[in-house]
Order: C-alpha cells, then sequence, then structure tokens
C-alpha cells in the first residue's frame, strides 16, 4: 500500500505510486538533468582546482569563436532548406567540400600569377567568390536531379537520396582529383599600427600586423594569451553575412516570397509566385554561404587540407548546430553555431580530457539537448500546416 505523503500546497496527497509514474514517464529529462549537472559541477571543480586554466579558456573561447561562426554559416543552409522543403539535406557537406576543394585551385590560380603577395584582399575576395560559384552550381544540380523529382514522395525518400548524393560526391571528387590532400598556401597580409607593441617589422621600416598568418602574445583581463587576428576577421565576415541573409530574407520581395513558399506552397503559387524557383533560391543562398565557409575554414593555419571527404564532419557539426539552435530557425542556427564552435574549443581543456575526443563533447551535447528540449534552444519554426 502506497503511504501518502502531504504536499506543500493545498494539503494535496502526493503518492509514491505518483512519483513513480512520474520518474518512469520522465527518466530520460531526469537522467539529462542529471548528466548537465554533473558537467557543472566538474567545471566548477577543475575551475577552482586548477585544473582548468583560464588562459587556455580563454584563447580557445575566441578560437571557437571563429570556428563557430563558420558551422554557423553551414548551419544555414540546412536550416534554410528545412524551412522550405521539411528535408534534410544530408549532402550539404559536400557542397560545403566541393567549395573548398575548387578555392584551393582558385587560390593556387592566384598565387601563381602573384595576386595573393601584392593584392591580398583582391586574391582572397576572388578564392570566396569562385569557390561559392561552384558551390552554388553543385546545390542545384542537386536540386533539379535528385531532389525535385521526389518532391511528393515519403519524407524518408529525398533523405535516403541525400545521403546517396552526399556519398556520390566524395567519390566523384576522389576520382577527379585523387585522394591527395591539398593545403591552401600561407597568407600573409600585413597592416602598418603606428606603437604596436606585437607587431613586426615590414618593408619600409614601419611596424605590422599580420591579418591571416600571424599569432601574438596578447595580456587580456591579466592573462597572457596567445590569438590570431584572422579569427576575429572571419567572425565578423561570417557574422555579416548571416545578418545579410536574414536581412534578405525579411526585407526583400524574394525573401516574403520564400517565407510564403515555407507556409503553404500550394497557396503560394495560386498567388503567383514561383515556387520552384523560390526553392532553387533556397538552395543557392546556403550553398554560397557554404562554399565562402569552406574557405574561410581553411584558410585559418591549422584547420586542414581539402580533401575529398572534408565535409563529413563540418557538416554533420554543423547540422548539429541547426538541432541546437532549432531546425528551421534562422537566428537559432546562428546561435548554436556559435555556441557549438565554442563549446568545442573550450570543453577539452574544461573538462580534463583529449582535444582528440572533442567530438565526443559535441554529439553527447546533441543527445543532451534532444532529450532536455528536443526543439531546440530557440524551438522550431514550422509552418502551422508542417
Amino acid at each position: 500500500m502506497a503511504l501518502p505523503l502531504t504536499g506543500p500546497a493545498g494539503g494535496n496527497a502526493i503518492t509514491f505510486g505518483r512519483i513513480r509514474r512520474y520518474i518512469a514517464r520522465n527518466t530520460l529529462q531526469i537522467a539529462g538533468f542529471i548528466f548537465l549537472a554533473v558537467l557543472i559541477v566538474s567545471a566548477v571543480y577543475n575551475l577552482a582546482t586548477g585544473i582548468a586554466r583560464p588562459h587556455t579558456l580563454l584563447q580557445n573561447f575566441f578560437f571557437g569563436l571563429s570556428t563557430g561562426s563558420i558551422y554557423a554559416l553551414i548551419a544555414l543552409g540546412y536550416t534554410l532548406v528545412y524551412g522550405i522543403l521539411f528535408m534534410i539535406n544530408f549532402a550539404h557537406g559536400e557542397v560545403f567540400m566541393a567549395g573548398g576543394y575548387i578555392g584551393y585551385f582558385a587560390i593556387i590560380f592566384a598565387n601563381d600569377r602573384g595576386w595573393l603577395e601584392q593584392h591580398t584582399v583582391f586574391a582572397l575576395f576572388f578564392t570566396i567568390t569562385i569557390a561559392a560559384i561552384f558551390s552554388v552550381l553543385i546545390a542545384v544540380i542537386l536540386e533539379r536531379v535528385a531532389y525535385r523529382p521526389l518532391r511528393g514522395a515519403p519524407r524518408l525518400v529525398p533523405l535516403i537520396t541525400a545521403i546517396g548524393a552526399s556519398i556520390a560526391l566524395q567519390q566523384l571528387f576522389l576520382r577527379l582529383f585523387g585522394a591527395d590532400s591539398r593545403r591552401y598556401p600561407n597568407v600573409h597580409y600585413y597592416i602598418e599600427v603606428p606603437g604596436c607593441q606585437v607587431c613586426k617589422e615590414i618593408p619600409g621600416g614601419a611596424m605590422g600586423l599580420d591579418l591571416v598568418g600571424g599569432i601574438y602574445k596578447v595580456t587580456l583581463f591579466g592573462l597572457d594569451i596567445r590569438l590570431r587576428p584572422i579569427w576575429f576577421i572571419v567572425l565578423f565576415l561570417a557574422c555579416s553575412l548571416m545578418i545579410a541573409l536574414w536581412f534578405y530574407i525579411q526585407r526583400t520581395k524574394r525573401g516574403k516570397a520564400m517565407r510564403a513558399v515555407a507556409e503553404d506552397k500550394n497557396t503560394a503559387a495560386l498567388m503567383g509566385i514561383d515556387v520552384d524557383g523560390i526553392i532553387v533560391t533556397t538552395f543557392v543562398l546556403g550553398a554560397a554561404l557554404a562554399g565562402a565557409a569552406a574557405v574561410l575554414f581553411l584558410i585559418i593555419p591549422g584547420n586542414g587540407q581539402a580533401t575529398p571527404f572534408i565535409g563529413f564532419f563540418p557538416g554533420i557539426k554543423a547540422f548539429t548546430a541547426a538541432v541546437l539552435g532549432g531546425i528551421g530557425n534562422i537566428p537559432g542556427a546562428a546561435v548554436g553555431g556559435l555556441f557549438l564552435g565554442v563549446i568545442e574549443a573550450v570543453g577539452p581543456p574544461l573538462w580534463n580530457i583529449d582535444h582528440q575526443l572533442k567530438e565526443i563533447i559535441v554529439f553527447g551535447l546533441l543527445i543532451l539537448v534532444l532529450i532536455l528540449r528536443p526543439t531546440g534552444i530557440f524551438g522550431e519554426i514550422l509552418s502551422k500546416r508542417a
């Protein structure tokens, strides 16, 4: 027989049976909150005992912001397509890969002609533009060949098709360009900074700051850390692109048409909106951001090399960021990407685990969010019909 307990409000009786039923219904949520509490306690303990060093955390925080901004750019492609078609484009990572791969050939072309040294900004802009155009070309072909014929099919069918398209693109680039990795050339761009204490001497005797290839010791909040200016440039460019996308969707006629198609395709078509054209525009926007993100990612020293498989982990992490922020939610994807990048960079030293195990943190965080808040931090934004 269950023993009655007197509740604090109104003397309501709460039985052990009710407690057991509540625990049985919410086992995963309770386990998730317990795990989250353990993580918080562990982080506080490591900070208090000096296991987690503040200067390392601060340095990794800034690096995480730059990496997270790239994840956010890729995540926007996932969330745009999902908002319109309610499908996950798992080939989007390969769209990112294609931009990075072709960007390599573009930057080598610029380097061979001396542009990278003499006109660095123009050479980088040229590389990003070529990468974005090629990513857009791949995305448009995917939409026309792989996705449009299956638009009325059950949702599982285009999902499987996207996975097949992802593998096909990987193998296509592998056969075309081989398995050799392609490393972007070192880029240096100096600007004169009078009175700079950490700058290097540049031609002419002035002191200059290398915005792309440089790494400098600075003191911030009383902590000695090493920073790369390119981290902040990437963060600024990525945030600018995200703000431009938000403005385009919210303020332009084409953006309003995109929102109308996301709400109800049939009604939008009756109102004279070219639904197919809007869907292509959605793929174009997401692919252009992914192509630009690939160049920004690979231009950062130490971030890796272009290979046919480079899009897998950034693509999966960007999808994780989109889920964290709330799939279909554009601001959520941006914040989710930044949050994921910071956690990925700060997590290993904060919880005293090997940096090579950072993927455990990323995908463990995804599982935790899906348990505690399945719709993401900011919630999903879907049409009423969806």
